[in-house]
């Protein structure tokens, strides 16, 4: 499965990468900001887009609107802190298919793109 990776801090993505990568995902890009990764989805057309909710020049909330709008079957996976309990529920209505929260449990993560990848 191709993952697109997108945060603004450089170490978020590859933290990422390193708990998917051995799972036999594969890491297609990253994007550190909300207009790279809409330029990126375009681009790499991957199966599965992972997204920090709070990214420079377009929030992650309105990168989701973008992207379900190019592919209303995209399936989207949020990354958010504790305590942005709000947000995430405003990103699954704009269309994200779930959410994990930061900092990352490897296996939390592991089981939320299966469990979104088995949905369709």
């Amino acid at each position: 499965m191709r993952v697109l990776v997108a945060d603004d801090a450089s170490f978020m993505r590859q933290m990422i990468r390193d708990i998917i990568e051995p799972e036999g995902y594969e890491v297609v890009g990253e994007a550190s900001d909300g207009v790279e990764v809409t330029e990126k989805f375009k681009e790499l057309e991957p199966d599965l887009v992972m997204l920090d909710i709070v990214m420079p020049k377009r929030s992650g909330m309105d990168a989701v609107r973008e992207l379900v709008a190019l592919d209303s079957g995209a399936k989207i996976v949020m990354c958010s802190a504790l305590g942005q309990e709000a947000l995430v529920m405003e990103a699954m209505q704009a269309g994200a298919r779930d959410f994990i929260v930061k900092p990352f449990k490897p296996d939390a993560v592991l089981a939320t793109l299966k469990k979104v990848m088995e949905k369709e």
